[in-house]
């Protein structure tokens, strides 16, 4: 199975994050998964990579060029594909993948969380997508978007697209037990 993980560079998280995230990187090359990331050797990227790679896991990581010029790749990858941009980037980590884990991150990390969700909300990619929600990070975005479905900006099934986890342990039996997205889904993408 090859899991998409989306994770923030930052190093100055809090502990439970890059442990979070090492363990994740461990859990996964464990039970065989191949894991693909951003490529960064830095936050909780580079925690996620080291745990795989320690556990002798196959780690992809997808890499703008303007970042490895800037030497933010990791260096002992199996694999370190260069692209030419961002919007390459989160395409070919999405591509493929069968499931995908967002961690804990900013910005980016969010904004590549929220582009897998609107690609399984149009009928376009159909895996399950599971937010890592560590120190309860996720549980706000988890309301607002409770609030985006009852003001019907989105509809109830919505909903399903994704999945909360309190724990890494949960991870993999939670991507096991989601079925497909519905085949259907451009039939109730657009609200009513």
């Amino acid at each position: 199975m090859r899991v998409c993980v989306y994770a923030a560079s930052s190093a100055k998280v809090a502990p439970e994050f890059h442990a979070a995230a090492r363990l994740l990187g461990e859990t996964l090359a464990a039970n065989g998964c191949s894991v693909v990331y951003g490529g960064g050797s830095q936050g909780l990227m580079g925690s996620l990579a080291d745990g795989a790679l320690s556990k002798g896991g196959e780690v992809v990581g997808i890499l703008p060029k303007f970042m490895a010029d800037l030497e933010w790749g990791h260096p002992g990858l199996t694999h370190l594909e260069l692209v030419e941009d961002m919007r390459e980037r989160k395409h070919k980590l999405l591509t493929g993948s069968d499931a995908v884990v967002a961690l804990p991150g900013g910005c980016g990390t969010l904004e590549e969380l929220f582009e897998a969700i609107t690609l399984k909300r149009l009928g376009i990619y159909f895996s399950p997508i599971i937010l890592l929600n560590i120190r309860g990070f996720y549980s706000p975005l988890q309301a607002f978007m409770g609030s985006v479905i009852a003001e019907r900006f989105m509809n109830p099934e919505h909903a399903a697209m994704w999945s909360l986890v309190d724990r890494v342990e949960d991870v993999l039996p939670t991507i096991a037990a989601t079925p497909k997205w519905r085949e259907d889904a451009r039939e109730y993408a657009v609200v009513r």
